[in-house]
Protein backbone atom coordinates (compact mmCIF):
# COMPACT_ATOMS: atom_id res chain seq x y z
CA UNK A 1 0.00 0.00 0.00
CA UNK A 2 1.52 3.74 -1.06
CA UNK A 3 2.55 6.00 1.78
CA UNK A 4 -0.84 7.84 3.34
CA UNK A 5 -1.20 11.73 3.52
CA UNK A 6 -2.84 12.91 6.79
CA UNK A 7 -5.89 13.34 7.45
CA UNK A 8 -7.87 16.53 8.76
CA UNK A 9 -10.06 14.66 10.93
CA UNK A 10 -9.37 12.03 13.54
CA UNK A 11 -12.88 10.65 14.29
CA UNK A 12 -14.88 10.07 11.31
CA UNK A 13 -18.74 9.00 10.89
CA UNK A 14 -19.33 7.73 7.02
CA UNK A 15 -23.06 7.69 6.00
CA UNK A 16 -23.61 4.97 3.10
CA UNK A 17 -27.18 5.74 1.63
CA UNK A 18 -28.90 3.03 -0.16
CA UNK A 19 -28.61 4.49 -3.41
CA UNK A 20 -25.26 4.96 -3.03
CA UNK A 21 -24.52 1.37 -2.06
CA UNK A 22 -26.73 0.24 -5.10
CA UNK A 23 -25.50 2.62 -7.88
CA UNK A 24 -29.03 3.25 -8.85
CA UNK A 25 -29.60 -0.05 -9.29
CA UNK A 26 -31.88 -2.43 -7.79
CA UNK A 27 -29.29 -4.81 -6.12
CA UNK A 28 -26.44 -3.89 -4.25
CA UNK A 29 -23.23 -2.90 -6.27
CA UNK A 30 -20.21 -5.21 -5.38
CA UNK A 31 -17.41 -3.07 -6.94
CA UNK A 32 -18.77 0.43 -5.37
CA UNK A 33 -19.09 -1.42 -2.15
CA UNK A 34 -15.97 -2.95 -2.39
CA UNK A 35 -14.47 0.88 -3.54
CA UNK A 36 -15.82 2.19 -0.54
CA UNK A 37 -14.56 -0.04 1.42
CA UNK A 38 -11.43 0.01 0.24
CA UNK A 39 -11.11 4.22 0.64
CA UNK A 40 -12.51 3.23 4.65
CA UNK A 41 -9.36 0.95 4.80
CA UNK A 42 -7.47 3.35 3.79
CA UNK A 43 -8.30 5.49 6.67
CA UNK A 44 -8.33 2.48 9.17
CA UNK A 45 -4.65 2.37 8.22
CA UNK A 46 -4.30 5.71 8.72
CA UNK A 47 -4.86 5.62 12.62
CA UNK A 48 -8.17 7.24 11.82
CA UNK A 49 -11.35 6.74 13.86
CA UNK A 50 -14.46 5.50 11.63
CA UNK A 51 -18.02 4.44 12.42
CA UNK A 52 -19.74 3.11 9.47
CA UNK A 53 -23.65 4.25 9.27
CA UNK A 54 -25.24 2.24 6.49
CA UNK A 55 -28.54 1.65 4.49
CA UNK A 56 -29.24 -0.95 2.52
CA UNK A 57 -30.85 -3.72 5.04
CA UNK A 58 -34.03 -3.90 3.29
CA UNK A 59 -32.82 -3.54 -0.37
CA UNK A 60 -30.09 -6.62 0.35
CA UNK A 61 -33.46 -8.41 1.45
CA UNK A 62 -35.19 -7.51 -1.80
CA UNK A 63 -32.86 -9.18 -3.51
CA UNK A 64 -32.06 -12.54 -1.74
CA UNK A 65 -35.65 -12.89 -2.37
CA UNK A 66 -35.24 -12.23 -6.01
CA UNK A 67 -37.50 -9.30 -5.99
CA UNK A 68 -40.39 -10.91 -6.24
CA UNK A 69 -43.92 -8.96 -5.42
CA UNK A 70 -44.32 -8.51 -1.68
CA UNK A 71 -46.92 -6.48 0.39
CA UNK A 72 -46.33 -2.92 0.77
CA UNK A 73 -46.59 -3.33 4.99
CA UNK A 74 -44.56 -2.65 7.47
CA UNK A 75 -43.98 -6.15 8.43
CA UNK A 76 -42.85 -6.85 4.96
CA UNK A 77 -40.06 -4.29 5.73
CA UNK A 78 -39.65 -5.54 8.73
CA UNK A 79 -39.11 -9.29 7.30
CA UNK A 80 -36.58 -7.64 4.13
CA UNK A 81 -34.63 -6.07 6.55
CA UNK A 82 -34.32 -9.45 8.84
CA UNK A 83 -33.53 -11.10 6.08
CA UNK A 84 -31.27 -8.48 4.45
CA UNK A 85 -29.22 -7.32 7.68
CA UNK A 86 -27.37 -10.45 7.93
CA UNK A 87 -26.56 -10.61 4.13
CA UNK A 88 -25.10 -7.01 4.25
CA UNK A 89 -23.01 -7.69 6.78
CA UNK A 90 -21.44 -10.53 5.29
CA UNK A 91 -20.76 -8.52 2.56
CA UNK A 92 -18.81 -5.98 4.70
CA UNK A 93 -17.50 -8.46 6.79
CA UNK A 94 -16.10 -10.00 3.55
CA UNK A 95 -14.24 -7.11 2.16
CA UNK A 96 -12.59 -5.63 5.10
CA UNK A 97 -11.18 -8.35 5.51
CA UNK A 98 -9.82 -8.05 2.48
CA UNK A 99 -7.80 -5.41 4.35
CA UNK A 100 -7.58 -7.05 8.13
CA UNK A 101 -10.08 -4.67 9.40
CA UNK A 102 -12.34 -6.16 11.63
CA UNK A 103 -15.74 -5.01 12.31
CA UNK A 104 -18.84 -5.17 14.36
CA UNK A 105 -22.59 -4.53 13.85
CA UNK A 106 -24.75 -2.40 16.09
CA UNK A 107 -28.39 -2.18 15.61
CA UNK A 108 -30.01 0.87 17.04
CA UNK A 109 -33.51 2.19 17.68
CA UNK A 110 -35.45 5.58 19.37
CA UNK A 111 -35.74 3.94 22.54
CA UNK A 112 -31.61 2.98 22.59
CA UNK A 113 -31.05 6.92 22.89
CA UNK A 114 -33.90 8.08 24.32
CA UNK A 115 -33.07 6.74 27.44
CA UNK A 116 -30.03 8.61 29.28
CA UNK A 117 -28.46 4.83 30.38
CA UNK A 118 -29.39 2.99 27.48
CA UNK A 119 -27.49 6.29 25.50
CA UNK A 120 -24.82 5.29 27.45
CA UNK A 121 -24.20 1.98 27.39
CA UNK A 122 -24.63 2.34 23.13
CA UNK A 123 -21.38 5.51 23.69
CA UNK A 124 -19.05 3.37 26.09
CA UNK A 125 -19.67 0.11 23.66
CA UNK A 126 -19.24 2.33 20.74
CA UNK A 127 -16.05 3.71 21.84
CA UNK A 128 -14.65 0.37 23.17
CA UNK A 129 -15.06 -0.91 19.62
CA UNK A 130 -13.05 2.39 18.19
CA UNK A 131 -10.37 1.49 20.66
CA UNK A 132 -9.39 -1.75 19.46
CA UNK A 133 -9.19 -0.25 16.05
CA UNK A 134 -12.90 -2.14 15.14
CA UNK A 135 -14.85 -0.55 12.49
CA UNK A 136 -18.88 -0.31 13.90
CA UNK A 137 -21.20 -0.89 11.36
CA UNK A 138 -23.96 0.40 12.10
CA UNK A 139 -28.41 0.51 10.72
CA UNK A 140 -31.32 0.94 12.64
CA UNK A 141 -33.18 -2.56 13.99
CA UNK A 142 -35.76 -2.14 11.17
CA UNK A 143 -36.37 -5.77 12.12
CA UNK A 144 -38.38 -4.50 14.95
CA UNK A 145 -38.84 -0.89 14.83
CA UNK A 146 -42.47 0.50 14.51
CA UNK A 147 -43.79 4.10 14.06
CA UNK A 148 -42.73 5.02 17.48
CA UNK A 149 -39.55 4.05 17.93
CA UNK A 150 -38.12 4.27 14.83
CA UNK A 151 -35.32 7.49 14.31
CA UNK A 152 -37.07 8.42 10.62
CA UNK A 153 -34.04 7.12 8.47
CA UNK A 154 -30.59 6.53 8.22
CA UNK A 155 -29.61 10.23 7.88
CA UNK A 156 -31.06 11.18 11.27
CA UNK A 157 -29.51 8.04 12.67
CA UNK A 158 -25.94 9.36 11.31
CA UNK A 159 -26.16 12.94 13.44
CA UNK A 160 -27.52 10.96 16.33
CA UNK A 161 -23.82 8.98 16.03
CA UNK A 162 -21.51 11.62 15.55
CA UNK A 163 -22.93 13.43 18.44
CA UNK A 164 -22.73 10.15 20.29
CA UNK A 165 -19.36 9.41 19.49
CA UNK A 166 -17.80 13.00 19.39
CA UNK A 167 -17.23 12.64 15.79
CA UNK A 168 -14.78 15.76 13.69
CA UNK A 169 -16.28 14.96 10.46
CA UNK A 170 -20.03 13.44 9.64
CA UNK A 171 -19.57 12.53 5.59
CA UNK A 172 -23.38 11.81 3.94
CA UNK A 173 -22.81 10.45 0.60
CA UNK A 174 -25.59 9.77 -1.54
CA UNK A 175 -26.55 10.33 -5.44
CA UNK A 176 -26.12 14.03 -5.58
CA UNK A 177 -22.84 15.92 -5.58
CA UNK A 178 -24.36 18.35 -2.80
CA UNK A 179 -27.26 20.66 -2.14
CA UNK A 180 -27.96 23.02 -5.14
CA UNK A 181 -30.14 26.25 -5.49
CA UNK A 182 -32.48 24.31 -7.65
CA UNK A 183 -33.72 20.96 -8.34
CA UNK A 184 -30.19 19.38 -10.98
CA UNK A 185 -32.43 17.12 -12.18
CA UNK A 186 -34.88 19.58 -14.12
CA UNK A 187 -33.25 22.88 -13.93
CA UNK A 188 -30.10 23.30 -15.85
CA UNK A 189 -29.33 25.93 -14.66
CA UNK A 190 -29.27 24.73 -10.67
CA UNK A 191 -25.79 25.80 -8.87
CA UNK A 192 -23.94 23.45 -6.13
CA UNK A 193 -23.80 25.30 -2.87
CA UNK A 194 -20.26 24.67 -1.79
CA UNK A 195 -20.60 25.98 1.78
CA UNK A 196 -23.57 26.38 3.98
CA UNK A 197 -23.26 28.27 7.23
CA UNK A 198 -27.00 28.98 7.71
CA UNK A 199 -29.86 26.17 7.92
CA UNK A 200 -33.25 28.23 7.06
CA UNK A 201 -37.03 27.79 6.06
CA UNK A 202 -35.75 28.89 2.78
CA UNK A 203 -32.85 26.15 2.44
CA UNK A 204 -35.01 23.32 3.12
CA UNK A 205 -37.52 25.09 0.25
CA UNK A 206 -34.53 24.49 -1.96
CA UNK A 207 -33.73 20.80 -0.81
CA UNK A 208 -37.44 20.14 -0.95
CA UNK A 209 -36.90 20.00 -4.76
CA UNK A 210 -34.16 17.46 -4.43
CA UNK A 211 -35.21 13.52 -4.63
CA UNK A 212 -32.58 10.93 -3.33
CA UNK A 213 -32.50 7.98 -5.91
CA UNK A 214 -34.06 4.61 -3.72
CA UNK A 215 -33.08 5.85 0.38
CA UNK A 216 -35.91 6.65 2.26
CA UNK A 217 -34.06 10.31 2.99
CA UNK A 218 -33.95 13.05 0.80
CA UNK A 219 -32.06 16.12 1.07
CA UNK A 220 -34.48 17.63 3.40
CA UNK A 221 -33.64 14.94 5.95
CA UNK A 222 -29.72 15.57 5.03
CA UNK A 223 -30.37 19.07 5.91
CA UNK A 224 -31.94 18.29 9.71
CA UNK A 225 -29.20 15.84 10.02
CA UNK A 226 -26.34 18.43 8.86
CA UNK A 227 -27.39 20.61 11.34
CA UNK A 228 -27.85 18.55 14.42
CA UNK A 229 -24.75 17.07 13.84
CA UNK A 230 -22.80 20.42 13.55
CA UNK A 231 -24.45 21.78 16.80
CA UNK A 232 -22.72 18.67 18.41
CA UNK A 233 -19.58 20.17 16.88
CA UNK A 234 -19.27 18.23 14.00
CA UNK A 235 -17.95 19.34 10.33
CA UNK A 236 -20.62 18.19 7.67
CA UNK A 237 -20.35 17.12 3.95
CA UNK A 238 -22.94 16.18 1.66
CA UNK A 239 -21.35 14.68 -1.40
CA UNK A 240 -21.87 12.34 -4.43
CA UNK A 241 -20.57 8.65 -2.99
CA UNK A 242 -19.69 7.71 -7.22
CA UNK A 243 -17.05 10.73 -7.01
CA UNK A 244 -13.81 8.99 -7.55
CA UNK A 245 -12.15 8.68 -4.31
CA UNK A 246 -14.66 10.92 -2.26
CA UNK A 247 -14.06 9.94 1.29
CA UNK A 248 -10.05 10.01 1.04
CA UNK A 249 -10.26 13.73 -0.55
CA UNK A 250 -12.95 14.81 1.62
CA UNK A 251 -11.27 13.59 4.93
CA UNK A 252 -8.08 14.81 3.92
CA UNK A 253 -10.01 18.54 3.44
CA UNK A 254 -10.43 18.74 -0.14
CA UNK A 255 -14.13 20.81 -0.80
CA UNK A 256 -16.13 18.41 -2.41
CA UNK A 257 -19.97 18.65 -2.01
CA UNK A 258 -21.63 20.55 0.75
CA UNK A 259 -20.15 21.69 3.25
CA UNK A 260 -21.57 22.84 7.04
CA UNK A 261 -18.91 23.94 9.52
CA UNK A 262 -19.55 23.19 12.82
CA UNK A 263 -21.74 25.53 14.51
CA UNK A 264 -19.74 25.86 18.13
CA UNK A 265 -17.11 23.47 20.05
CA UNK A 266 -17.57 19.88 21.05
CA UNK A 267 -20.69 19.79 23.48
CA UNK A 268 -20.25 17.87 27.09
CA UNK A 269 -21.94 14.11 27.09
CA UNK A 270 -25.12 14.97 28.81
CA UNK A 271 -25.86 17.97 26.37
CA UNK A 272 -25.31 16.00 23.58
CA UNK A 273 -27.83 13.47 24.75
CA UNK A 274 -30.54 16.67 25.15
CA UNK A 275 -29.70 17.69 21.90
CA UNK A 276 -29.58 14.49 19.88
CA UNK A 277 -31.59 11.81 21.74
CA UNK A 278 -34.84 12.46 23.51
CA UNK A 279 -37.77 13.45 21.18
CA UNK A 280 -39.53 17.08 23.21
CA UNK A 281 -42.67 16.41 24.25
CA UNK A 282 -43.47 20.08 24.71
CA UNK A 283 -43.24 23.62 24.01
CA UNK A 284 -42.17 26.70 26.04
CA UNK A 285 -42.51 29.99 25.09
CA UNK A 286 -40.75 32.70 26.17
CA UNK A 287 -40.39 36.83 26.20
CA UNK A 288 -38.02 38.52 24.55
CA UNK A 289 -35.89 39.49 27.91
CA UNK A 290 -35.84 35.83 28.92
CA UNK A 291 -34.77 34.94 25.56
CA UNK A 292 -32.03 37.32 25.72
CA UNK A 293 -31.09 36.17 29.12
CA UNK A 294 -30.87 32.31 27.61
CA UNK A 295 -28.68 33.51 24.50
CA UNK A 296 -25.93 35.96 25.70
CA UNK A 297 -26.74 35.58 29.33
CA UNK A 298 -25.67 31.80 30.24
CA UNK A 299 -29.39 31.74 32.18
CA UNK A 300 -31.27 29.21 33.39
CA UNK A 301 -34.95 29.70 32.32
CA UNK A 302 -37.05 31.00 35.07
CA UNK A 303 -41.00 31.27 35.21
CA UNK A 304 -41.30 34.93 34.94
CA UNK A 305 -40.02 35.22 31.57
CA UNK A 306 -42.68 32.07 30.26
CA UNK A 307 -45.80 33.52 28.07
CA UNK A 308 -47.38 30.07 26.72
CA UNK A 309 -47.42 26.46 27.64
CA UNK A 310 -47.58 23.77 24.59
CA UNK A 311 -47.95 20.05 24.94
CA UNK A 312 -48.79 17.51 27.81
CA UNK A 313 -45.44 17.15 29.33
CA UNK A 314 -44.39 16.11 32.94
CA UNK A 315 -41.33 16.83 35.17
CA UNK A 316 -38.11 15.80 33.13
CA UNK A 317 -39.48 15.80 29.84
CA UNK A 318 -37.37 17.59 27.40
CA UNK A 319 -39.24 20.32 25.89
CA UNK A 320 -38.22 23.21 23.24
CA UNK A 321 -37.79 26.71 24.04
CA UNK A 322 -39.19 29.06 21.89
CA UNK A 323 -38.60 32.72 21.57
CA UNK A 324 -42.04 34.98 20.90
CA UNK A 325 -41.69 34.54 17.45
CA UNK A 326 -42.13 30.32 17.30
CA UNK A 327 -38.46 29.43 16.22
CA UNK A 328 -36.65 27.08 18.69
CA UNK A 329 -33.97 28.91 20.69
CA UNK A 330 -32.81 26.23 23.00
CA UNK A 331 -33.89 22.74 24.00
CA UNK A 332 -33.56 21.02 27.94
CA UNK A 333 -35.34 19.13 30.94
CA UNK A 334 -38.72 20.73 32.18
CA UNK A 335 -38.48 20.42 36.48
CA UNK A 336 -42.43 21.40 35.82
CA UNK A 337 -45.25 19.42 34.29
CA UNK A 338 -47.19 21.40 31.53
CA UNK A 339 -49.87 21.86 34.21
CA UNK A 340 -48.07 22.85 36.86
CA UNK A 341 -45.93 25.31 34.52
CA UNK A 342 -48.95 26.85 33.07
CA UNK A 343 -49.73 28.29 36.74
CA UNK A 344 -46.72 29.59 37.65
CA UNK A 345 -46.12 31.21 33.89
CA UNK A 346 -45.08 34.90 34.36
CA UNK A 347 -44.92 34.78 38.05
CA UNK A 348 -41.66 34.98 39.80
CA UNK A 349 -39.29 32.26 41.20
CA UNK A 350 -40.57 33.23 44.78
CA UNK A 351 -44.21 33.07 44.34
CA UNK A 352 -43.86 29.38 42.89
CA UNK A 353 -44.95 27.67 46.55
CA UNK A 354 -48.01 29.68 47.25
CA UNK A 355 -49.18 28.81 43.87
CA UNK A 356 -48.74 25.13 43.69
CA UNK A 357 -48.44 24.74 47.17
CA UNK A 358 -44.49 23.30 46.78
CA UNK A 359 -41.57 24.13 44.77
CA UNK A 360 -39.56 21.68 42.63
CA UNK A 361 -36.75 24.63 41.73
CA UNK A 362 -37.02 28.41 41.38
CA UNK A 363 -35.80 27.71 37.76
CA UNK A 364 -38.14 26.06 35.27
CA UNK A 365 -35.02 24.46 32.89
CA UNK A 366 -31.86 25.04 34.65
CA UNK A 367 -28.42 26.24 32.62
CA UNK A 368 -27.03 22.53 33.18
CA UNK A 369 -29.96 20.93 31.98
CA UNK A 370 -30.51 23.39 28.85
CA UNK A 371 -28.85 23.35 25.69
CA UNK A 372 -28.92 26.68 23.56
CA UNK A 373 -29.23 26.51 20.13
Amino acid sequence: MSPIPPFAYQRIVLKLGTSVLTAGSPHLNRPRLLELVRQAARLHAAGVDLVVVSSGAIAAGRERLGHRPLPQAVPTKQMLAAVGQSRLMHHYEQLFDIYGVVVAQVLLTRADLDHRSRYLNARDTLQALLAERIVPIINENDAVATDEIKLGDNDTLSALVANLVEADLLLLLTDQPGLFTADPRTNPDAQLIPEVERIDDSLRALAGGSRSGLGTGGMVTKLTAADLARRGGAEVVIAAGSVEDVVLRVARGERIGTRFPPLAGKLESRKRWLLGGLVPAGRIYVDDGAARALISQGRSLLPVGITRVEGQFERGDTVRICNAAGQEIARGLTRYGAASLDKIKGHRSDEIAAILGYENSPEVVHRDDMVVL
